[in-house]
């Protein structure tokens, strides 16, 4: 009896060593939700992380439904307002307006630690009927961590390796 019990002790133990090590498998209800903004780092292959990619107290909002719809929305903190309605403001405005904002909407899928956004509106015309590649870096409670899959080139030159998001779930 004494046997029995000491090993399937063992056993436990050496099964909840190989779950520990397995790479973070996500299900799609898990993301499930409307995510505000935290953070925003790019980070270079040296490691230099670059905080405020979206300027200071960034604002953003990202929602996956559970019929696999998602739609996201990042600006930057203190934005100037626009003079006029945005249809006839002068074209600076629209421009400062536009570089300084993103948004897309589609539906998602989840694949082992990836999400994927599939990309169907956006006001970035070069991302319409693309897939944009998240790695969910952790997410623990109601904060998660995005990736980008591939490297990004930011408005000071520099290509970075990755961006880090972070998100944390509204209630």
């Amino acid at each position: 009896m004494y046997k029995r019990i000491l090993l399937s002790a063992a056993l436990a133990i050496v099964l909840s060593c190989i779950a520990s090590a397995q790479p973070l498998a996500m299900q799609k209800e898990m993301l499930v939700g409307t995510w505000k903004l935290v953070s925003v780092s790019n980070v270079t292959d040296e490691g230099i992380v670059k905080d405020e990619a979206y300027g200071r107290n960034p604002i953003g909002f990202l929602t996956y439904t559970a019929d696999g719809r998602m739609m996201g929305i990042i600006t930057e903190g203190a934005r100037k307002p626009l003079s006029k309605f945005w249809k006839v403001a002068p074209v600076d405005e629209k421009a400062e307006a536009f570089s300084t904002s993103i948004a897309y909407a589609g539906t998602f899928t989840v694949s082992g630690d990836r999400v994927t956004h599939h990309v169907e509106a956006a006001t970035e015309p070069n991302r319409l009927n693309k897939d944009m590649v998240r790695i969910i870096v952790k997410l623990q409670g109601d904060r998660v961590t995005l990736r980008t899959a591939n490297p990004v080139v930011w408005d000071d030159g520099v290509q970075y390796a990755y961006q880090d998001l972070v998100w944390d779930r509204m209630k």
